[in-house]
């Protein structure tokens, strides 16, 4: 890619080859492109519509978190969703005077705005350890559970709102600057961004690649060949077609399901069970969710993902669910999650993901240490040649000057950005100081004395910190941030630090999640903006606002879904809740379901080997030794097949299956754009419609017909029915 010159004075036209007819076989796509001035990234009307897709993101997160235990950073999604927005600006200049044509830096303070007011249900524990808690009974936990007030809501979100974000300042200039992590996402997103705008492509690309059967190969023409056309598909009528059907589509069928019930929950297997007498869907939960959106998140998730989940689907409920109800050891209905088949092959869930997390995470502690052992020691050696060739030595002169001439130290590496667009490092002290004061502070009060202590709480920070650098190291290498392996790391430690407490235990794994999911999102939001020379200083204050906002947001989202429906309930299980709960209970009153121990060993065992092996898979030289390791599923969506019912899982894999034949069908075997865009119109349009159904609910609304639910024996129908 060679720069050439371009029509305006300070601009650059970049041709990058695509197929064509010229003399050796390529054409060109230019890109004129304008460097943009310093200090225009941060805008109202950037920050402005980052919220307004944020909440959108938010309220969905929040839906498809209490139901499934799925959130998205959306990154990606929130790039395209701006950038399609600010598209409307000429062609209705009268209704959209202000949205001229969107700059790239814009677009990156405007999807880490949107990230940032969209994940706070997952980093405040809005999915997971405040419905735990609400969970609780004086039975197993020796106390009432606690269900908290709006206002103490907003205060337990402000705690954990920014003590991450202030956290990964510090270590963009480690990671990304130095070290030059991936963070495949935050790269995709760069891309994607650059191609919009028809800005220069990045410079770093996306050097990591699958292996095994589902290994990405792109070539310089087929790439720019697909970028000239998904350039012209997204900017013009087919992206904003393609989004606008697929989001009406979604949004119907989750109409339809409102006021039809039966349409949630087919009991399309009841055809195999009706012969024997039976009902798969009444009494083993198995019937089929025609979601778009479950199989947008196929999509989006792709084929290894959901093929790992479906195994662990058939695993846990086909096999162990009638093993352990039909043994007597779970003798209470399937559904229950105390007694039940359900709540028996949580545990074993539990093990897995527990082993999963401990043996994936140990390569990454053992780096870390040794890396930090290695600066330490290159410090030393240059401290030791300093104060050797600065006094007098018996080396002559040219001996001396050769010391001079090594090549620099990585801690040498120069900082890209002047300071002016820097976060000041006296900011980030303070803030640190700040957030942590305010954390510790605010838990107490939410909390009091029956709940954490505030030197526990402080405690729990320090352990955040330590390991939301191991995450954040995660996350630049493998595109995984383990914050679900963190929190449970937490859980362990704190089983010891302050036992018999489950509050306690649950709360601290709470804030280590919330510290690793925090750093983790901006470090990918800054090398979107490395890549694309954005501000970190805007893209910091756009972090904090949307955080700020979404205290709130999230807040009154929560409040508003646990005042209609029952929570846990039939239409949001709050699997993850349970998870948090289960593993509490566990560390502090040892109490198990009668005979697990033996399939959490075996299957605990089986992914802990797994996870080595996956560790070890990049050293092994051998490709089809290596291909052969990228075909075992992954510990962690095997386990959500347990945690979920089957038809999350059936759906998504008909997402994954999609992407799959549609990555088979492009030029460069890569899910093309246009689907993410389809896919994106799907999870956006139930997550907004819901927002709907749950207006209509609150008012007394219900279903029109309650036709068919009560077929095979019912009770698998939502909606009242």
């Amino acid at each position: 890619m060679n720069p050439v010159s371009a029509p305006s004075g300070r601009g650059l036209r970049y041709s990058i080859p695509s197929p064509s007819g010229s003399d050796t076989g390529y054409g060109s796509i230019d890109y004129d492109y304008e460097p943009e001035e310093v200090g225009g990234d941060f805008t109202f009307r950037a920050v402005a519509v980052g919220l307004l897709v944020g909440c959108v993101l938010c309220f969905t997160n929040i839906y498809f978190g209490l139901q499934t235990g799925w959130v998205s950073m959306m990154s990606l999604q929130s790039a395209l969703i701006g950038f399609l927005i600010f598209k409307l600006g000429p062609l209705f200049p009268r209704l959209f005077p202000a949205f001229q044509p969107l700059t790239t830096a814009e677009n990156v303070v405007l999807q880490t705005t949107a990230v940032a007011t969209g994940t706070m249900p997952l980093a405040a524990g809005l999915v997971g350890i405040i419905p735990a808690l609400g969970m609780m009974n004086q039975e197993e936990d020796g106390r009432d559970p606690i269900v908290l007030s709006y206002p103490k809501l907003v205060m337990w979100c402000l705690a954990v709102a920014f003590f991450g974000v202030f956290l990964a300042v510090p270590l963009r200039r480690q990671v990304i600057v130095k070290e030059k992590l991936v963070f495949p996402s935050g790269t995709a997103t760069g891309q994607l961004i650059a191609l919009l705008h028809k800005a220069p492509p990045p410079l770093q690309s996306l050097n990591p690649q699958p292996s095994g059967p589902y290994r990405r190969v792109r070539t310089s023409e087929a790439t720019a060949n697909e970028d000239e056309d998904t350039i012209k598909d997204l900017s013009g009528g087919p992206g904003w077609a393609a989004l606008g059907w697929s989001f009406v589509a979604s949004g119907s069928m989750t109409m339809l399901s409102f006021l039809f019930p039966v349409a949630f929950a087919l009991p399309v297997f009841d055809i195999i069970s009706a012969p024997f007498g039976g009902s798969l869907a009444a009494h083993w939960m198995w019937w089929f969710t025609p979601s778009l959106s479950y199989i947008g998140q196929g999509i989006i998730m792709g084929l290894p993902v959901t093929v790992s989940m479906n195994i662990g689907m058939f695993v846990g409920w086909a096999v162990l669910s009638p093993i352990s109800k039909n043994s007597g050891w779970a003798p209470g209905r399937v559904a229950s999650t105390t007694d039940g088949a359900r709540g028996w092959i949580l545990w074993v869930a539990l093990a897995i993901m527990i082993a999963e997390s401990l043996v994936s995470l140990s390569p990454m502690v053992v780096e870390y240490f040794r890396h930090l052992f290695t600066r330490v020691e290159e410090e030393r050696e240059r401290a030791a040649e300093s104060a050797f060739v600065t006094h007098d030595s018996p080396y002559d002169a040219a001996e001396r000057d050769a010391y001079f001439d090594l090549p620099p130290a990585d801690d040498d590496e120069p900082e890209d950005e002047p300071p002016e667009r820097l976060v000041p490092d006296s900011w980030v002290t303070s803030g640190l100081v700040a957030s942590s004061v305010l954390c510790v502070v605010l838990v107490w009060i939410v909390f009091g004395k029956e709940g954490i202590h505030p030197w526990a709480t402080a405690l729990g920070l320090v352990l955040a910190s330590v390991l939301s650098l191991i995450g954040v190291r995660a996350l630049g290498q493998t595109d995984i941030n383990p914050v679900s392996g963190i929190g449970k790391i937490s859980q362990l430690l704190f089983a010891v630090v302050q036992p018999g407490n489950v509050v306690a235990n649950v709360i601290a794994g709470g804030i280590s999640e919330a510290g690793a999911q925090q750093a983790g999102d901006l470090m990918q939001d800054m090398k979107t903006g490395q890549l694309l020379r954005a501000s970190p200083r805007a893209q910091f204050y756009g972090q904090l606002i949307g955080s700020l906002a979404s205290v709130f947001v999230s807040t009154a989202g929560y409040k508003f879904y646990t005042s209609v429906y029952q929570i846990p309930g039939p239409e949001f299980a709050v699997p993850s809740a349970g998870v948090w709960l289960s593993l509490a209970r566990l560390l502090n009153n040892g109490h198990l379901p009668e005979n697990v121990v033996p399939f959490m060993l075996v299957f605990g065992g089986a992914f802990a080997l797994i996870a080595g092996l996956k560790a070890f898979a990049p050293r092994v030289r051998n490709p089809h030794i290596s291909d052969l390791i990228s075909y075992l599923p992954s510990g962690v969506a095997f386990a959500i097949g347990f945690l979920n019912s089957p038809s999350f899982s059936l759906a998504r894999l008909i997402g994954g299956y999609i992407a799959y034949r549609a990555a088979r069908t492009s030029v460069t075997g890569e899910t093309p754009l246009l689907a993410i865009v389809v896919a994106s119109g799907f999870v956006l349009g139930e997550g907004v419609l819901s927002i709907l159904t749950l207006t209509l609910a609150s008012k007394g609304y219900g279903a029109v017909s309650c036709f068919g639910c009560g077929l095979g024996g019912g009770g698998y129908c939502t909606g009242g029915c």
